[in-house]
């Protein structure tokens, strides 16, 4: 039996996973379309592999049943998501992925009775956004008396990895944010200003549809949620995407760290706010999305759809290299 699949593997953020697992001794094996690039990967990393597409339902059926816990990091996830999370339902299999698109959470959610009552976890966005921005908005919500509205800000350093560039393209079909629990229409030309506290001062952030503006409610209860994104460098691409490099190098990944920030208003006519300080996103998806592998892996279990603050605690960021907190004084409303 091998605990941990790791599906997607030969792609840029898959390796990226991949190599960490096998840096902190996990059992585990990868798995994907590509057998030319498994076995290359496999072979370096000295673990065992599997090849499958998401149309051979005995074979992905055959793998799951000898696994504890199946990690996506195969993209689109609105195309791979449900397939494997169904194949999790009929083999009671705990499912972990990375995605960042909202329709593929839509999905997740809508499963989730069926997996309470299988025992099974569904727990999209294990690293990346969601688990940076869950948990900071988490943190905020903890110091704010009748929370009523959260926004959050990501603040993308550096460059999209090609596959990931692909995913976003399903962004721009239609902004939306979180308003009295329901998907809106949001106006993309409603920009905030944020200080990121990174030494730049205040900067645009513009209106962007994440998988936050689900999670973040389904974690605090606040029901108004909106998501907004600031790109500095080649964040957002233009062009074709599959002409895009395939992911940025370990050195420009190092010198581009993300930050964040969370605003929680209170019906009591004030504001709070934290800024996130830490590793660029695809180097943090590698260590979260690990993380929360190990320790599902460790019976760290919640069965039904969650989120990574719920099962795992807004404290699961303070277990990621560089990464802190920093609080900000309450501010009246009435002064903003």
């Amino acid at each position: 039996m091998t605990p941990l699949v790791i599906y997607g593997a030969t792609g840029y953020t898959g390796r990226l996973v991949s190599k960490h697992a096998k840096a902190i001794g996990l059992n585990f094996m990868v798995a994907g379309r590509s057998e030319r690039k498994l076995q290359i990967l496999a072979s370096r990393l000295e673990v065992p592999y599997r090849v499958f597409d998401l149309g051979q339902s005995t074979i992905i059926d055959s793998v799951l049943q000898d696994a504890f816990v199946i990690l996506n990091c195969a993209g689109p996830f609105v195309q791979t998501a449900k397939i494997l999370i169904e194949a999790c339902l009929r083999t009671n299999t705990h499912y972990l992925d990375i995605s960042a698109e909202i329709e593929s959470y839509q999905q997740a959610k809508s499963l989730g009775q069926d997996a309470k009552s299988a025992g099974v976890m569904i727990l999209p966005g294990c690293g990346g956004s969601v688990a940076m921005l869950g948990c900071l908005a988490s943190h905020v919500v903890d110091h704010v008396k009748n929370p009523i509205s959260i926004d959050v800000a990501l603040h993308v350093a550096g460059s999209m990895s090609r596959g990931s560039a692909i995913s976003a393209e399903n962004m721009k079909a239609g902004c939306l944010q979180l308003v009295d629990g329901c998907l809106a229409k949001q106006d993309t030309n409603k920009t905030i200003d944020c200080d990121f506290d990174d030494g730049n001062g205040v900067v645009t952030s513009f209106p962007v549809t994440l998988p936050d503006l689900l999670t973040i409610s389904h974690s605090s209860n606040v029901a108004n949620v909106r998501a907004f994104a600031h790109a500095s460098s080649d964040g957002f691409p233009t062009g074709d995407c599959n002409l895009l490099p395939e992911g940025p190098t370990e050195a420009e990944r190092d010198v581009t760290p993300y930050h964040a920030v969370a605003v929680v208003a209170s019906d009591e006519g004030y504001m709070k706010r934290a800024v996130l300080h830490t590793l660029n996103g695809y180097t943090f998806t590698c260590f979260a999305s690990i993380e929360a592998a190990k320790l599902v892996l460790e019976n760290k279990i919640s069965p039904g759809f969650q989120t990574p603050v719920m099962n795992f605690g807004k404290d699961f960021l303070r277990g990621m290299p560089e990464t802190e907190i920093v609080d900000f004084e309450s501010v009246s409303i009435n002064l903003l």
